[in-house]
């Protein structure tokens, strides 16, 4: 775990650009000392390394935030979609050394094309990036349901949730079809459903699939249930998804 005072040392954003990520639910620390002081653990530092590679795309606060906090987020995809806008990013900015650097040598007269000022591909790319993350009819609904939720009311249900991952984890020694594994899989169903989105069989397989997909949201059901849990609980989503097919 990492003070404020580390991170931001390491990072070099600001302790009042960190507390600012806190209050706006863009970035909350892993947890809170008694004494109030915000911790950071790797997970934490792994979400802001995102926020600020989505700062250096020239994204807003809210747009970062309503990509991040997708219910369909994938880190993976996130990153690709960084990397290309990055290399848009530096195509654009070599294009425009090039041309200073002619005009420093021959005059402006013989440098008249503009073209090297077009940023129309880049923008075209970063506004499909954004749309991709934000036009699925369970995040409209999410957006929905999240509304007037408080911080703390946030909060609770993200236990809430990880308590159903913990119940997983105590059973994953047993087969993930068996009752007890369906049974569960159902009330994490019907949880997505009542608090987030209605999660339909083919909405849930893809949870499932993302659950086990490594990075961060596997290592956080791992970390409740124990290591395996999120690759268990993704066996009995698929065996519950083909039951119901």
């Amino acid at each position: 775990m990492m003070t404020v005072h580390e991170v931001s040392k390491l990072t070099g954003v600001s302790i009042r650009t960190l507390q600012y990520y806190d209050r706006i639910g863009l970035l909350h620390p892993a947890r809170y000392t008694d004494a109030g002081y915000r911790l950071y653990d790797d997970t934490a530092l792994e979400t802001l390394q995102q926020i600020l590679l989505f700062r250096e795309l020239e994204f807003s606060l809210s747009e970062i935030r309503q990509i991040i906090q997708n219910p369909s987020f994938d880190r993976r995809k996130a990153l690709d979609q960084q990397i290309e806008l990055l290399q848009l990013k530096k195509e654009h900015l070599e294009n425009l050394i090039t041309l200073a650097r002619g005009i420093r040598l021959t005059g402006v007269k013989h440098h008249m094309d503009f073209s090297a000022f077009d940023t129309r591909k880049m923008d075209e790319y970063a506004a499909q990036a954004k749309a991709s993350w934000g036009s699925t009819p369970e995040y409209r609904e999410y957006e929905q349901k999240a509304r007037g939720r408080t911080r703390e009311e946030n909060a609770a249900l993200a236990e809430e949730m990880m308590n159903i991952f913990r119940e997983f984890g105590a059973i994953r020694e047993k087969s993930p079809a068996s009752d007890t594994a369906q049974a569960l899989v159902k009330k994490l169903q019907d949880f997505i459903t009542e608090h987030m989105y209605t999660c339909s069989a083919k909405v849930l397989s893809g949870l499932g699939m993302m659950y086990a997909g490594g990075g961060e949201m596997t290592q956080n059901i791992d970390r409740y249930g124990g290591n395996g849990t999120a690759d268990f609980v993704n066996k009995a989503i698929q065996a519950f998804c083909k039951s119901e097919t």
